[in-house]
């Protein structure tokens, strides 16, 4: 299978604004050898295509390995996923894409959380993560709380 790694290079240049000049000057190399990796004439060695996956916050494997057969051109930052689109059936119910699932760790009998802002969307997460967050406020809230040792008197007073 080809790499499309001069593809991957030149839309993601283009998708965060860049010019040649500038990629070179971030990552220390000449605008000549930008352009050779993006005309796909060369391709850049490891520690470069390390430095480059860094720029665009990507990772090595979607910046070597991404097609556009693998849902369009678009190469997400680290940690942030596209699942795809899923479909609301008539009584509210989704459908959370496999993918999904396992990067999540979601599994059957799991509770979801769902937030939602007007302004921006809605949001699903593991209910247990919140408990936990939760749990760790009450604590620091109880410890902001308790007196200092000093003013709780000590052993022998």
């Amino acid at each position: 299978m080809k790499s499309m790694i001069h593809e991957n290079l030149q839309f993601l240049r283009r998708a965060r604004g860049y010019s040649q000049e500038e990629v070179a000057e971030r990552i220390g190399v000449s605008r000549q050898a930008v352009a050779k990796w993006e005309s796909g004439e060369t391709i850049p060695d490891l520690p470069n295509t390390q430095a480059l996956a860094d720029l665009y916050s990507i990772t090595l494997d979607e910046l070597v390995n991404h097609h556009d057969s693998q849902g369009g051109a678009l190469l997400t930052p680290k940690g942030k996923h596209l699942f795809g689109l899923v479909r609301v059936g008539e009584r509210g119910q989704i459908v959370i894409p496999k993918r999904a699932r396992e990067v999540f760790s979601i599994s059957t009998g799991d509770q979801l959380l769902v937030l939602g802002d007007e302004e921006q969307g809605i949001a699903i997460v593991k209910a247990d993560l919140v408990q936990s967050f939760a749990h760790e406020l009450m604590k620091a809230a109880q410890r902001e709380k308790a007196p200092p040792r000093s003013e709780r008197g000590g052993e022998g007073e």
